[in-house]
């Protein structure tokens, strides 16, 4: 700002900005009055330049607007460029598009099915083998208590007892049972009329107390908490377990 511009003097610079930080008055509409500025010296004539630009192939070309491909999945197959096959791989290429050559321990997967072969088809069993494809009986001592006694093979009709059939009758409810209550009930004309007293209209108001801004102290404890004396039952209460006390 201390700089001065050239050809302005500090008369002129202060007036002018004196005027810009006036408010503009309010134009009304009116007859158009057009300004005169008195020039000292004429304006130089303009020479157009004889050169011409040309658009280049290229230029013509970025001009055009890009092609939107809507399609979202491509063609599996597309046409080769003519230097795509021309192309010679160099030998760090050949060696990456080799598979990779699995460890020396390797093998492959056994089937889940495998294919039977026609003479395991056509096999006959032995009697050893049939003899071991039955299962292992497992043999329990006698005087094992699990021992199991043999069951007959025809069971006899089995009657119950008068105390299992007395057990197996179901509960009846009791005469005074009440269901579950409903969720929707009708509201008696008594409750409708009510008129609360103000002592229940003072309870069922919420408790008004001062904002944190206010100087609202939510840890200050009461004179009467202070000076009360607990009772022998909350004193043993307070106690921890014994099983939770170490001696040391």
């Amino acid at each position: 700002m201390g700089e001065k511009l050239p050809g302005v003097t500090t008369g002129n610079y202060m007036d002018r900005r004196a005027r810009s930080a006036q408010s503009q008055s309010t134009q009304i509409p009116g007859p158009v009055s057009r300004s005169v500025y008195w020039l000292d010296n004429l304006p130089h004539e303009k020479i157009e330049s004889t050169a011409k630009a040309e658009f280049t192939p290229r230029w013509s070309e970025l001009c055009k607007s890009k092609k939107l491909y809507t399609e979202v999945t491509r063609s599996p197959v597309w046409e080769v460029s003519e230097w795509a096959l021309r192309a010679v791989p160099s030998k760090h290429l050949c060696s990456l598009a080799q598979p990779r050559v699995p460890p020396v321990n390797w093998q492959p997967d056994r089937q889940l099915l495998a294919p039977l072969s026609r003479a395991t088809l056509r096999a006959v069993t032995t009697s050893r083998i049939c003899q071991l494809a039955q299962p292992k009986k497992r043999q329990i001592p006698e005087d094992s208590p699990r021992k199991s006694k043999p069951e007959p093979m025809s069971r006899l009709p089995h009657k119950s007892s008068a105390h299992i059939e007395l057990l197996s009758t179901p509960k009846h409810n009791h005469p005074k049972f009440e269901g579950g209550r409903s969720m929707c009930w009708p509201v008696s004309r008594a409750a409708r009329n009510y008129i609360a007293s103000q002592r229940l209209v003072e309870l069922s108001l919420p408790k008004e107390r001062k904002a944190l801004f206010e100087g609202y102290n939510p840890y200050v404890v009461s004179r009467s908490a202070r000076s009360a004396s607990p009772s022998p039952r909350i004193q043993q209460l307070c106690l921890p377990l014994p099983r939770k006390c170490s001696s040391k």
